[in-house]
């Protein structure tokens, strides 16, 4: 199975990337996904079941641990067409 995760972080800062954004983005950067789209307001990913669990898991502990205090998720999973390709 495949799935999607949206998250942000908060609090924003529209000046620069606060401690807690940048240490979200260190995770999904590392973290071997298949799609990784990072942006100010949000960021997007894309892997395996496996991988994108235990991207949650690291995503959510890390901005915790540098002054997140609100994330925002949502998980999609990924359906896939009679020929094998995901389609959303």
């Amino acid at each position: 199975m495949r799935l999607r995760l949206e998250f942000t972080t908060e609090p924003f800062d529209l000046d620069e990337p606060p401690p807690h954004a940048l240490a979200a983005r260190e995770v999904v950067s590392g973290a071997g996904l298949d799609a990784v789209d990072v942006g100010p307001f949000g960021n997007t990913v894309e892997g395996s079941a496996d991988a994108v669990l235990t991207t949650v898991d690291a995503v959510l502990r890390r901005a915790l641990a540098a002054g997140a205090t609100r994330i925002s998720l949502q998980v999609n999973a990924l359906a896939e067409d009679p020929s094998g390709e995901e389609s959303i």
